[in-house]
């Protein structure tokens, strides 16, 4: 099933609230939020607070994205903050696994986030122990930059590797993404659309999100 997740971190930080609420009545499937601590990228945006805020604002998954130091510190925090999904980076993590297994002892959906230069073989000894994987198809930190070309083949090698190893894990790629490449990130095998700017940046998000679910019911399968 394809999903689709609007990130918040290119709304208007003034009003996330009601940007929640739109993504979630113009057909959304999850509310992607990007957490950032200004060490692991140069950037700070949301903290556990503002979480449980949202939590309140929607019944959407909130899928949360660690791009954080110290993963292990933060994970308990936005669990309790109401996050559904939480995906840590694979470059911050020391202890890889007993981050993952913090997350499902939480009882929430856990993932592995890879930068652009990340190669997906890193992720041999712990894939199994997932429920997705978010390629970042641009360098984290700041919304509205411009697509890494090389993350298809990324998503498409990822998409073999885990088909020929029989595991049932979604492909979340986040960064770049809009009307124009977005069908052709289906076809590599991404099932989890994360789109920022190309929402909330366009004067009329809930029709880009009604354009962005035809596309994807193209794709969808009963």
């Amino acid at each position: 099933m394809i999903q689709l997740a609007p990130s918040i971190l290119s709304a208007d930080f003034a009003r996330l609230g009601e940007a929640v609420q739109m993504a979630e009545e113009a057909g959304a499937d999850l509310v992607h939020v990007d957490i950032m601590d200004g060490h692991f990228v140069p950037n700070l945006t949301l903290g556990p607070q503002v979480v449980s805020s949202l939590k309140k604002m929607t019944s959407l998954p909130l899928d949360v994205h660690l791009m954080v130091e110290n993963p292990g510190f933060f994970i308990p925090l936005f669990a309790e903050a109401g996050a559904d999904w939480i995906s840590i980076h694979v470059e911050a993590s020391h202890h890889l696994h007993r981050d993952v297994s913090l997350i499902k002892e939480l009882n929430k959906k856990a993932g592995l986030a890879l930068n652009p230069a990340t190669p997906i073989h890193l992720m041999n000894d712990i894939i199994r122990e997932v429920e997705y994987v978010l390629v970042m198809s641009v360098n984290p930190g700041f919304g509205g930059q411009k697509f890494v070309e090389a993350t298809h083949q990324k998503i498409r090698n990822l998409k073999n590797w885990t088909n020929g190893q029989k595991l049932s894990i979604a492909i979340e790629v986040d960064g770049g993404v809009n009307l124009d490449n977005m069908e052709s990130l289906l076809k590599d095998g991404a099932e989890i659309l994360v789109a920022g700017a190309a929402i909330y940046g366009e004067a009329d998000p809930p029709r880009v999100i009604a354009q962005m679910r035809e596309i994807i019911q193209r794709y969808n399968r009963p």
